[in-house]
């Protein structure tokens, strides 16, 4: 008898825990969608409304950015400012992450990939400067997804 209950208790326990893997991996799927959707909205926001309002409205509260020469920028407003820069206003850019991926829990996740921006100069002149960014992700309370590293 006793054996007959250790044996169930190990049944349900395992099954329970195919089951917690199978939600964490469903959460860990979503979360990965999400975030290349949200890459696709920021970089659409980005062409459209401007650089400065879209690294302002994707970003966290807390955000980080490091730009030339390591210089770390900190925290929502201080990126707008650094987006407003008469530069980032002839300035374009496009990107499109190569890979993708999420916690288990679904609450944070990475993008990395390549990016163009495209400026002017003073005489028109087209300027193009390639490489390559990785972003960290994280989940809102409201669900939405702001990045916390660029």
């Amino acid at each position: 008898m006793y054996f007959k209950k250790i044996t169930l208790a190990i049944i349900v326990l395992l099954a329970c825990s195919c089951t917690a893997e199978n939600n964490n991996t469903d959460l860990r799927e979503g979360a990965r969608q999400e975030i290349v959707t949200t890459e696709k909205e920021f970089e659409k926001m980005a062409a459209e409304k401007g650089i400065a309002e879209a690294f302002w409205y994707y970003a966290d509260s807390n955000a980080v950015i490091k730009r030339q020469n390591d210089t770390l920028i900190k925290g929502k407003e201080n990126i707008r400012n650094y987006y407003a820069a008469d530069y980032f206003k002839t300035a374009s850019v496009k990107w499109s992450p190569d890979f993708t991926d999420a916690s288990q829990r679904g609450d944070i996740g990475y993008t990395y990939g390549k990016y163009v921006w495209e400026s002017k100069d003073s005489s028109g002149k087209v300027n193009e400067a390639t490489g390559v960014f990785h972003t960290v992700w994280k989940k809102q309370a409201d669900g939405s997804w702001k990045y916390v590293w660029d």
